[in-house]
């Protein structure tokens, strides 16, 4: 799989990144540990190398599942991607949401926080370096600037080789870029959720920042599989998002049955359509797709297999401006 650089760093990464959110189990319905560090050793396996995770995710479990892969496969084999800026150990920071045992997180980047927050996640990576450090969401109590000077000192330490941002505007990427250099920034995109192609995109072009695509499938609302009557189970946190919800689930799937020829045609499945029309967007550098098993990481990896031609990108484009879909998430 071809790999692509991340802005002006040297790091390079895989196009499709293995998104490990899912496998952390809280917010997804559960998972079995098992079956996710098998489905990363399948990805790399068929060359998906980058793994993109965060102590948020499970509140440490899927970093430390990352961390049992990372040991089977071996450290130089990979590229791994990880985050910080949420805590749930003190009340520091802005308010966000409640843990899964009743208790609270907060977002915060003060330096403090990032100094102890880089030590844990190298431990349960069980790696002296990160490739990619992100900060998760905005601080609304930390300068984003004085959240940089700490990256960058990390960066000079060894313990990081790039820096990364997560769900900020233009003006905090301007900002961030005044202190250090921004090698890439993570965004939701999908067909049916393209706000970034506003101002994100057009900035990270002109200022060679990459983008990473997170939620290509729209959580897998574009894999065809959602029909009308499914139904989430456990604490699945789908059961409540707007996309899932009627008609923007109607709106959709029948979007999907107009593009379902274009798969069968090919031989592959909605979902690697998908997967496929997304990398080929202006501007993005990877797709992060999650997998909890080797049958979905091997799915996920073939999705690079084709490369969808001008004609078949202006009739998937042409369909989708007849998608309306409440943005409003």
């Amino acid at each position: 799989m071809e790999k692509v650089q991340l802005g002006k760093s040297d790091v390079h990464i895989s196009q499709i990144v293995f998104g490990a959110w899912a496998i952390g189990g809280q917010a997804w319905g559960g998972n079995d540990d098992k079956d996710a560090i098998e489905a990363i050793k399948k990805s790399h396996d068929l060359g998906i190398t980058s793994i993109d995770t965060a102590p948020v995710y499970g509140f440490g479990h899927s970093e430390s599942l990352v961390g049992k892969a990372i040991n089977e496969i071996g450290r130089d084999k990979l590229e791994i991607l990880t985050k910080f800026g949420f805590n749930w150990k003190t009340e520091k920071g802005e308010y966000q949401f409640p843990t899964s045992d009743g208790g609270k997180t907060y977002a915060y980047a003060g330096r403090d926080g990032i100094m102890q927050e880089v030590e844990d996640s190298l431990k349960r990576l069980g790696t002296d370096y990160i490739d990619l450090y992100q900060i998760h969401r905005p601080d609304a109590t930390t300068p984003i600037e004085e959240t940089m000077e700490a990256l960058k000192e990390l960066q000079q330490q060894g313990k990081i080789r790039a820096i990364g941002m997560s769900n900020h505007t233009v003006e905090m990427m301007k900002r961030a870029g005044e202190v250090i250099d921004l090698a890439s920034t993570q965004s939701p995109y999908s067909m049916v959720y393209r706000k970034i192609e506003k101002d994100i995109v057009p900035f990270c072009v002109e200022e060679n920042v990459g983008i990473l695509a997170y939620s290509p499938l729209q959580r897998g609302l574009l894999t065809g599989k959602i029909t009308s009557d499914y139904e989430f189970k456990g604490d699945d946190h789908r059961a409540d998002n707007k996309f899932f919800k009627e008609p923007n689930r109607s709106r959709t799937n029948e979007f999907l049955e107009k593009i379902k020829p274009m798969a069968e045609e090919r031989d592959v499945t909605l979902a690697q359509l998908v997967i496929n029309w997304t990398v080929q967007r202006p501007g993005i550098s990877a797709a992060l797709v999650g997998a909890r098993n080797e049958k979905q990481a091997s799915e996920n990896a073939k999705s690079l297999s084709f490369r969808l031609t001008d004609e078949e990108l202006g009739k998937i484009n042409s369909e989708l401006e007849q998608v309306v879909i409440d943005h409003d998430v």
